[in-house]
Formats: C-alpha cells, sequence, structure tokens
C-alpha cells in the first residue's frame, strides 16, 4: 500500500450520532462498523468568547446608525460567528472496521490502516508542547487542536509512506488505542 493510498479518505454508508467521546459500536453497513467516534468541539468558552465577539461586532455596526444597522449587523455578524466555531469543530477522529476485519483510523478526512501502526502511545498534556515543538519532523502528519489536551502518536512501519508518525488529538486516548488495536 502506497503512502498516498493511507491517506485517502473511505466513505461509506455508515451514520453515527453519538455523544462526545464515546467509545462504542454506532452503527454497521453490510461491509464495516464504527467502533469509535468523537467529534472534537471546541470547549464551552469559545462559545462565550464567539457570543461577546458578535455583540462587540454588532455594537460598533450599530453605533450612531439607524437600529436597522443593528439587526442587519447582528444577523450578520451572528452567522459568521457561528460559522466559524462550527467549522472549528468539524473534525471527528473513528475507527472503522471493516469486513476483513481490518482497523481503519479516519482522522478528519485522512484514513490510516491499524495494520501499518508500528508503536503506538499517548502524549499527556504535559508533553504536547514537545511533541509539535523542536521535536517534531516535518513529514510527521498531524490533526491537532489547541484546546484538546492529549493526543495520541502512532509511529508508522510502511516503506511506501515517507509519513514517519500521525499525530492526532483526541480527548480520549487510551479508548481511542483500545479501539484501533481491539484491546
Amino acid at each position: 500500500m502506497s503512502g498516498k493510498d493511507n491517506l485517502q479518505p473511505r466513505r461509506d454508508d455508515s451514520s453515527a450520532s453519538v455523544s462526545e467521546g464515546a467509545a462504542i459500536t454506532i452503527s454497521s453497513s453490510g461491509d464495516s462498523s464504527i467502533v469509535y467516534s468523537e467529534k472534537l468541539w471546541v470547549p464551552w468558552w469559545f462559545w462565550v468568547l464567539g457570543g461577546v465577539a458578535v455583540f462587540v461586532c454588532t455594537a460598533q455596526i450599530g453605533f450612531n446608525r439607524s437600529p436597522i444597522w443593528l439587526v442587519i449587523g447582528g444577523i450578520i455578524c451572528l452567522a459568521v460567528g457561528v460559522w466559524v466555531l462550527l467549522t472549528m469543530s468539524k473534525t471527528t477522529v473513528s475507527v472503522e472496521v471493516d469486513s476483513t476485519g481490518e482497523r481503519w483510523l479516519h482522522a478528519g478526512t485522512a484514513v490510516l490502516p491499524a495494520s501499518v501502526v508500528a508503536k503506538s502511545l499517548v502524549v499527556p498534556k504535559s508533553a504536547q508542547r514537545n511533541a509539535l515543538g523542536r521535536q517534531l519532523d516535518p513529514a510527521a502528519f498531524l490533526v491537532t487542536h489547541t484546546w484538546i489536551p492529549t493526543m495520541v502518536l502512532l509511529v508508522l512501519d510502511d516503506p511506501d509512506d515517507p509519513t514517519p508518525y500521525w499525530l492526532v488529538s483526541t480527548r480520549r486516548p487510551e479508548a481511542l488505542l483500545d479501539s484501533l488495536f481491539d484491546r
């Protein structure tokens, strides 16, 4: 399997809606099932800050103008604020088992088979800065968010792929690794 094949999105007919970080079997379509799914939502206080930003922006637009400016500006600012926060929260990390029993990690739009992972470990919050700092290999594949305190490190053993490892943000790293490697 080439390195480019590892990063191609896989589509299926599965549909899932679970609470954040749920590590359960969600759904299955004849040939695959999702055994772990986590939506990487922004923290609640981002929404509070977004609300404050919308209020300030709306006040600036409506200042010394007719009330219609306040209404139109408020609607536009609210729409933009909600769009920004939902876009920041769109990343999903999931583990899928296909009909052959192969487990696949889906991180955003990228896909990684568990069979090419040589080592894996949890990167705690205290080591996150080092993992993303000077020690970071420029060829590494990252799916990280600063508001998620923990990550998993997946070292690859694929001679056709120049990517040495993946760093993936997750709030439940142990559950993700347990699902990926069927522990």
